[in-house]
């Protein structure tokens, strides 16, 4: 989708009218973000990007040629759609949305996907929020050849209904998710009264569903649980600009590890360094090549 970005000294409330100032019109969305991180990491992968007809639609479609980006998916149901990101002073983004053609799936369009085993396959919770959402889940459990699942639940979260949620843990997943992600797993999902605590929300994930974790606390770090091990790894310190698609690169990191045969571990390590140059720059697009990665881990770690 197209997110039109810009600075707002403070949220508006309801009524008011704030002076906005524009940064630019990027093309975005959590999928396309992890794309891209991917695709500049050398990472090849097969792009469900569905891609309609309008005004949006050919907006990204013109981004994604510069990319370097090819989409599978092609429909001709309406637009793709739209999203305004407010960026405080402090880096801080709120989205206001409006969904199109990439969260209207069916059976049919997903059945052209290819399904080459052993891959693994990212979601988002935006998708399993949208009125498809179920479509998806279908999808994903009737999947013949083996695959993994990452999924990055991110801001609707707490939209999921249970029965959706319970399926989706069936899958065994790898779960990625940010502080107040994480804050409302504990709360909700594990309804556990006392204070958040990141190292027992992992020990509890790991008891109650059998799956593995990434908890992503910002300038803290990140920890990370699975069947052999749990350990937190440090973040690369940057100066912040603002955070949009920091989570997507991150996790576009973290599935540029996975699929070179790295340990989590590493992985979890790759995906920090990546989300800590991408929220140095502007906007959610700007994932680093390899070159490019390299330098800057080199030179963060040599300032500390």
């Amino acid at each position: 989708m197209v997110d039109v970005i810009a600075d707002a000294y403070s949220l508006p409330h309801r009524g008011s009218d704030i002076e906005l100032h524009q940064q630019g019109v990027n093309v975005g969305g959590c999928a396309l973000n992890v794309a891209i991180a991917l695709h500049r990491l050398a990472i090849p992968s097969i792009n469900a990007l569905p891609l309609g007809s309008g005004i949006w639609a050919t907006i990204v479609r013109q981004k994604l040629n510069e990319y370097g980006i090819h989409s599978v998916l092609e429909t001709a149901k309406g637009d793709n759609g739209w999203c305004l990101a407010l960026v405080e002073p402090d880096g801080e983004r709120t989205f206001l949305s409006v969904s199109g053609v990439e969260n209207q799936w069916d059976a049919a369009l997903l059945g052209t996907l290819p399904q080459p085993a052993g891959r693994w396959i990212y979601l988002s919770g935006y998708q399993l929020t949208s009125k498809s959402g179920e479509v998806l889940i279908d999808w994903l459990e009737q999947q013949v050849q083996p695959y993994q699942l990452l999924v990055d639940f991110g801001p609707r979260l707490a939209d999921i209904g249970q029965p959706a949620f319970n399926r989706i843990m069936a899958l065994q997943p790898l779960i990625t998710v940010n502080r107040q992600e994480a804050e409302l797993l504990w709360r909700e999902r594990l309804c556990r009264p006392e204070p958040f605590d990141a190292q027992q929300l992992m020990t509890e994930w790991q008891r109650r569903f059998g799956g593995a974790m990434v908890v992503r606390l910002d300038s803290e770090g990140a920890g990370f649980v699975n069947g052999h091990e749990q350990r937190w790894v440090p973040a690369l310190p940057t100066t912040v600009v603002d955070t949009i698609g920091a989570g997507d690169s991150h996790a576009g990191g973290v599935l540029a590890g996975l699929a070179s045969g790295w340990s989590l571990g590493e992985s979890v390590a790759l995906g920090n360094a990546v989300a800590s140059y991408v929220v140095s720059q502007r906007g959610g697009d700007c994932a680093p090549d390899r070159a490019t990665l390299k330098s800057y881990w080199h030179q963060r770690l040599t300032q500390q």
